[in-house]
C-alpha cells in the first residue's frame, strides 16, 4: 500500500514542478503582450485566452502537490478543540467518504467534458483566436482527478497514524 502512496505523491509532486513551469509561461506571455500592446502598439489575439487557460491549468494541476504540503486553507476552530488523534480521524474520515467522492465525481464529469471537446474539435467561440479547449479541460481533468487520489491517501494516512497533518512546506 505504500509504494501506491508514494507513486501517488510523486506525480502530485511531478504536476505540482509542471504548475511552476506553466506560471513561468504564464507571466512570459504576460510580458510579451504588454510589450506588444504598449510598446509596439499591436497587442496580440491570444494573450487573454492564454492567460486564463494556463492559469485555469496550473491552479487545478497545482492541488494535489498542495494537498501533499499540507497549503490548503483549513477551518479548525471546532476541531482545533478536539485531542490530536480525534482531529487526525476526523480529518481522515471527511477526507476519505465525503471529499474525495465529491471531486472523483467532479474529475468525471471534467474528463469527459474534455473528451467530447476533443472528439467534436470545439473551440473557443469568444476569442478571435478561437484556441481548441480540449488541452484546458484535460488539465482541469487530470488535476482533479489527482487531487482526489492525493486527497484519498492524505485521507487514508491520518486514519492509520491518528496524527494530525505535517506542516506545510514551502518551496
Amino acid at each position: 500500500m505504500e509504494t501506491l502512496f508514494r507513486a501517488v505523491d510523486g506525480l502530485s509532486e511531478w504536476l505540482g514542478r509542471l504548475a511552476m513551469l506553466l506560471l513561468v509561461a504564464l507571466v512570459c506571455a504576460m510580458l510579451y503582450e504588454v510589450f506588444m500592446r504598449y510598446v509596439v502598439g499591436r497587442p496580440t489575439e491570444w494573450a487573454f485566452d492564454i492567460s486564463y487557460m494556463l492559469n485555469g491549468a496550473l491552479f487545478y494541476l497545482a492541488a494535489g502537490y498542495a494537498m501533499r504540503h499540507n497549503a490548503h486553507v483549513r477551518i479548525d476552530f471546532l476541531s482545533s478543540r478536539l485531542p490530536e488523534a480525534w482531529q487526525a480521524r476526523i480529518l481522515g474520515v471527511a477526507l476519505t467518504f465525503v471529499f474525495v467522492p465529491v471531486i472523483g465525481l467532479v474529475a468525471w464529469a471534467a474528463a469527459r467534458k474534455a473528451l467530447t471537446a476533443y472528439l467534436s474539435g470545439a473551440v473557443e467561440e469568444v476569442s478571435p483566436w478561437a484556441p481548441r479547449v480540449w488541452p484546458f479541460y484535460s488539465a482541469i481533468a487530470l488535476g482533479l482527478a489527482v487531487f482526489a487520489l492525493q486527497s484519498l491517501v492524505e485521507g487514508l494516512r491520518f486514519l492509520a497514524s491518528s496524527r494530525l497533518p505535517r506542516q506545510a512546506t514551502t518551496h
